[in-house]
């Protein structure tokens, strides 16, 4: 699947529910039935597209710091194993993403465990595995970005 095969269901059931995400036992099923077809319909194509590489998941954003902690964490790895570590990186159930960046500190990650502590162990363990210096970068002001925005479908 790519994005010139979606259909009117994948663009509704993307445009649709990037914000108030239904909070109840069955979400798909909610959201099945607003858009007129079944749930199994609905976890099917998020399949697809995640499969696909156009999506990464479906999950809520929670505000830096309400539920847990997290940073956001750099790194200077060597081209060569750039493929290999941030693999690495994103084994770790900890890891929400990570990317490549042009720039001196060419990978990049947000990190969210449950404590402070946990935060440091894995940075700490990443650095030791790798044998990379790992820039712990943690939040010091909050800026609020909405990041729900109507797709533009050619």
């Amino acid at each position: 699947m790519n994005i010139d095969q979606f259909g009117m269901l994948e663009k509704e059931l993307l445009d649709g529910f990037q914000k108030e995400f239904p909070l109840e036992s069955r979400p798909y099923l909610a959201i099945a039935e607003r858009l007129g077809c079944d749930e199994n319909t609905v976890l099917d194509l998020l399949g697809r597209m995640k499969d696909a590489g156009l999506i990464t998941r479906v999950g809520p954003v929670f505000a830096p710091h309400r539920v847990g902690a997290s940073t956001l964490a750099a790194m200077t790895v060597p081209p060569e194993r750039l493929e290999e570590v941030a693999a690495l990186v994103s084994d770790y159930d900890e890891v929400n993403h990570n990317y490549e960046r042009e720039h001196g500190f060419n990978l990049w990650f947000v990190l969210a465990a449950p404590d402070a502590e946990r935060v440091a162990e894995v940075l700490d363990e990443i650095a030791r595995r790798t044998g990379i210096p790992v820039m712990d970068l943690p939040l010091e002001e909050a800026f609020h970005i909405d990041l729900g925005f109507p797709l533009q479908w050619t």
